[in-house]
């Protein structure tokens, strides 16, 4: 213990010694000054590509940022078209509606047209067939009439004569019969008529004669005009002899 002391001492005071020591020291001093420089280049290369990586990081980030506002602008776009082509598509189809709807209603309208032609057309045949029915039994009247005209008028004194109503439309007949009353042979005993929708009517009679109706219902059922002149002639004959 004693020995090392004194050795200590011995290098203490030896100058060699203290060379030694001081060159020791300088040399740990610049191995830490060199070990620190590296540890500062490392952390600053470290730090510079730290920067680099965060600025391209950085760089990316708006870079993306911009793509995906770019990108939801356009889908805005799309979807602005999409709803303003939706209602345009919803126009079109409502007036495809309206369209179709009108078209059906048309095409209703032309069946009740074309029916109305048709039943006009079978209205127009069955008037036609009246008319041209009518139209006959006109003719066989008239030639009832003149076979009548000429048995009463050339046997009994009848005179016939075509006479024009203000009271009722139409040509009308006036039978004037003669030879009725033995004290005035010329005295005339009137009825007149005429035929509507091929139906004898008897407007009047002078002197009026209370059986008339009876007697014109007769002549509508039967159609003999000879038959019912006949009859007028006897009523006119009775009423004379009252």
């Amino acid at each position: 213990m004693i020995a090392s002391r004194v050795d200590i001492m011995a290098s203490i005071t030896d100058p060699n010694m203290s060379d030694t020591f001081t060159n020791a020291m300088e040399e740990m001093h610049n191995k830490q000054l060199k070990a620190f420089g590296e540890i500062i280049d490392a952390t600053t290369e470290l730090c510079q590509s730290h920067r680099q990586f965060v600025k391209s990081a950085q760089d990316t980030c708006l870079k993306k940022c911009k793509d995906d506002e770019l990108l939801f602008e356009t889908l805005q776009t799309f979807k602005r078209d999409l709803q303003q082509k939706n209602t345009l598509l919803k126009e079109k189809r409502c007036s495809v509606t309206e369209v179709m709807a009108e078209i059906q209603q048309k095409e209703m309208q032309k069946e009740e047209i074309i029916q109305k032609i048709d039943k006009l057309k079978e209205e127009q045949a069955k008037r036609k067939e009246l008319i041209e029915s009518q139209n006959r039994a006109n003719k066989d009247r008239l030639k009832n009439l003149q076979k009548a005209r000429l048995v009463f008028q050339d046997h009994l004194g009848m005179e016939i004569r075509t006479i024009i109503s203000k009271t009722v439309k139409g040509e009308k007949l006036q039978f004037v019969f003669r030879n009725i009353n033995p004290s005035d042979q010329d005295s005339a005993y009137v009825v007149t008529m005429g035929i509507k929708d091929g139906v004898y009517q008897i407007v009047s009679s002078d002197p009026a004669l209370e059986c008339l109706p009876a007697l014109e219902s007769r002549l509508q059922e039967t159609n003999n005009l000879a038959a019912f002149l006949a009859n007028i002639r006897k009523e006119f004959i009775s009423r004379a002899r009252q």
